[in-house]
């Protein structure tokens, strides 16, 4: 009896739904071939319906929405709405309240991509980081105290708990072992100015290191270095794991080397409960409708969701076709210089799938 999905979409704004359509496409072509079966229910949460109703997220959303097996987000971003309102009300909210512990973000320049670092290639570029992405500055303590004055005070800290960050390297560790690439797993932080956060987390990866997993070869690297490496010597790495906003920021670091943000998936991941997928490049509204967006972040973020569902060979295939379409197909990653629409690059995938 072959296995079925529930998969909740949210095609969010501007873009988003374009390459979220095209992202189904595929899943659709690698469910008829690989033998499961995908269900598919749209959700309209966005900056349309924040306009029409005020409101960013139902109250029910997230218990609705842990229901699913997987979520499949398109992009949320609205030039009529202020920046962050969406962000916090719905991408935040839902990471945080699904408690979707880890954002899992593959490194990988594909065949045919170009990447900006001079003398570096597909063999080079191809490593992950583990972020922890339910922690740290972005949801802790802070506020003002005399706002508005020449005494203004604002404060907003770095919070982490230990068992934030274990289950945070346990992931990573986990994560390291079933790569089987190089069986190095890399620390990002700032032990010698963050001397109370990154004491945890450093404190915290030798002895789980140690106890649990003396196979694999820990590293450490200061967060500055590491954006200096990933640029000069990215084939150093294999795994890396750090907080929430380093690992925001180098991502974005990260991106740009594996040829920019249309090429970028990531995974919002609840190891025990419902994790969430998504390209990473925004909803990029300028080009809304024109049917000339790359989709090929969000058919790379529906081959994430199939191997964290365990459906890897599917999402092997997909991303070997992507690879294929990527060195032989497609003049470029940019809008409206592919060689192709959105429709048309979505069909190339789905069609070589089969």
């Amino acid at each position: 009896m072959s296995k079925s999905y529930n998969i909740a979409v949210l095609g969010g704004d501007g873009t988003g739904p374009e390459v979220v359509t095209e992202g189904v496409k595929v899943l659709q072509a690698a469910a008829d071939k690989y033998g499961f079966k995908l269900t598919i229910e749209d959700f309209d949460f966005g900056g349309a319906r924040y306009i029409a109703t005020g409101e960013a997220l139902p109250d029910s959303a997230s218990d609705e929405l842990s229901k699913f097996d997987a979520i499949f987000l398109g992009a949320i971003g609205h030039p009529d709405v202020k920046p962050g309102i969406l962000e916090k009300g719905i991408l935040l909210r839902l990471r945080f309240e699904l408690d979707q512990y880890i954002n899992l973000r593959p490194v990988k320049l594909y065949p045919g991509v170009e990447t900006p670092i001079k003398g570096k290639g597909p063999e080079e570029i191809d490593y992950v980081v583990v972020r922890e992405n339910s922690g740290g500055i972005y949801t802790g303590t802070g506020g003002f105290s005399m706002k508005g004055t020449d005494h203004e005070v604002a404060t907003q800290s770095m919070v982490y708990t230990r068992h934030q960050v274990d289950r945070c390297l346990k992931y990573a560790f986990d994560y390291t072992k079933r790569r089987k690439k190089r069986n190095t797993l890399g620390l990002v932080g700032k032990t010698n100015v963050l001397t109370y956060v990154f004491d945890l987390w450093e404190r915290a990866f030798n002895e789980m290191g140690e106890k649990d997993y003396a196979d694999i070869q820990r590293d450490y690297y200061h967060v500055d270095a590491a954006c200096m490496w990933m640029i000069k010597n990215p084939e150093w790495f294999d795994v890396l794991v750090t907080g929430n906003m380093f690992g925001d920021i180098i991502t974005d670091l990260g991106a740009i080397t594996q040829g920019g943000m249309g090429i970028a998936a990531g995974g919002n991941i609840n190891p025990e409960g419902v994790s969430m997928f998504e390209p990473i490049g925004g909803s990029a509204p300028k080009y809304t409708g024109q049917n000339v967006i790359n989709p090929l972040a969000a058919i790379c973020a529906g081959a994430m969701m199939l191997d964290t569902l365990g459906e890897t060979e599917a999402a092997i295939a997909i991303e070997k076709t992507v690879m294929e379409i990527t060195s032989t197909k497609l003049k470029s990653l940019a809008a409206g210089k592919m060689g192709y629409s959105t429709t048309e690059v979505g069909d190339l995938i789905a069609e070589n799938l089969k």
